[in-house]
C-alpha cells in the first residue's frame, strides 16, 4: 500500500494519511456507500475495482464511472453537505481499501495547507474525468464510447 500512495504523495506524507485510515476488504458485490445513505468515510482502492451505479425504481442500473485501484472514492458532494448519497459505490471485484473517516480527513485538510493542496488536484482530476466524460456522452455514440472504454481499461474486456 505504501507503494500505491508514494505515486501519489511525498513519501513524508505517507504515512500521516494511512495512520487516520485502516484497512479493509470488500468483497465482489459488497457496496462501501448506499444510495440514500449519508456518507461519513472516503477510501483510497489500494487494489480491486469499484463502480459508482445508479439503480432506478425499476431496478435498471446505470453506471456511472469505473474507479481503479490507486484512486480515491466517494460520494464527495453528499459526505461534504452531509447529505444523502445518489449513488451506490459497489465492489466489482474482491478489493482492499483504506478507509478514512471524513471528520480525520477533515481535520487533516484544516490544520496543514499540504492537504488542501492535495485535496485541489483531487477534485481537478475529478472534475477533468466529469468533463471527458459529459463531452463523450455528447458527441460520441456508444460504440466508440465503448472502444475508447476498452482502450482506457484494457482488463475490463477480459473479465
Amino acid at each position: 500500500m505504501k507503494e500505491l500512495l508514494k505515486n501519489i504523495l511525498p513519501v513524508e506524507r505517507v504515512d500521516e494519511l494511512i495512520s487516520i485510515g485502516e484497512i479493509k476488504a470488500i468483497n465482489l458485490g459488497q457496496y462501501f456507500i448506499r444510495e440514500g445513505e449519508i456518507p461519513r468515510k472516503m477510501a483510497f482502492v489500494i487494489s480491486g475495482l469499484f463502480r459508482y451505479v445508479y439503480i432506478n425504481k425499476k431496478g435498471i442500473e446505470y453506471t456511472k464511472g469505473i474507479i481503479t485501484e490507486n484512486n480515491f472514492i466517494t460520494s464527495y458532494s453528499a459526505m461534504i453537505s452531509k447529505s444523502s448519497s445518489y449513488f451506490f459505490i459497489e465492489a466489482i471485484e474482491n478489493s482492499v481499501i483504506l478507509e478514512i473517516p471524513y471528520e480525520k480527513w477533515k481535520s487533516l485538510i484544516e490544520t496543514d495547507d499540504f492537504w488542501v493542496k492535495f485535496l485541489l488536484t483531487l477534485i481537478e482530476k475529478g472534475f477533468s474525468i466529469k468533463e471527458k466524460r459529459e463531452r463523450d456522452l455528447l458527441l460520441l455514440n456508444a460504440e466508440t464510447r465503448y472502444m475508447n472504454f476498452l482502450k482506457e481499461l484494457p482488463l475490463m474486456e477480459k473479465g
